[in-house]
């Protein structure tokens, strides 16, 4: 195994939030790739669990805790150091891994605040309780997210686009796993 990581098992509630991409200096610090603009998750868990890279060469086997002395943003990435990932090749060692940190670990959101991930599988019905589809993921257009949902017409699967902004999303009630939004099947 590594220096700095240990066998473990991946939480029932880990969340994949980026990739190892290189060792960053010489100290044993790394660049991580985040998979979110505002990788808040990376800065606040100071438990990240591993899997390895999934081509090319494999430097551990299974699932590996990594424990982060610090993260933080440098330039458009994020850089890391872990408590006993002490050199450039240890932290090279480390390249290509998949970073994944457990969900109750996520810092908390705002009122009308929502992680994407939380989103993906929600249910979405109109005011009139027509089945819109079920988040299949979320993208960001610069000016707004917009919510991308599939569903089925006459045996094919079609996705429908709303803009999740306040005017078009009544209700997001994460229990229920259902989105309530004021739009059409028609739009």
């Amino acid at each position: 195994m590594i220096a700095g990581l240990e066998p473990a098992e991946l939480p029932a509630d880990a969340i994949e939030v980026g990739r190892i991409a290189d060792a960053w200096g010489v100290k044993g610090w790394f660049k991580v790739l985040a998979f979110s603009a505002q990788p808040e998750a990376l800065f606040s868990s100071k438990k990240w669990f591993l899997l390895p890279t999934e081509q090319g060469l494999k430097t551990f086997d299974g699932v590996a805790k990594l424990a982060i002395k610090e993260a933080k943003e440098h330039s458009d990435t994020v850089v890391a150091s872990a408590h006993d990932v002490l050199d450039r090749d240890a932290a090279q060692a480390l390249r290509g891994a998949r970073v994944f940190v457990s969900r109750s670990s996520f810092p908390s959101v705002a009122l009308d605040e929502y992680y994407w991930v939380d989103l993906i599988g929600l249910d979405v019905v109109n005011r009139q309780d027509e089945a819109m589809g079920s988040v299949k993921e979320l993208l960001s257009t610069g000016a707004q997210t917009v919510l991308v949902m599939e569903y089925v017409l006459e045996g094919k699967v079609q996705e429908r686009m709303i803009p999740f902004v306040s005017v078009f999303i009544d209700d997001v009630d994460l229990q229920l796993r259902r989105i309530r939004v004021d739009w059409q099947l028609d739009y």
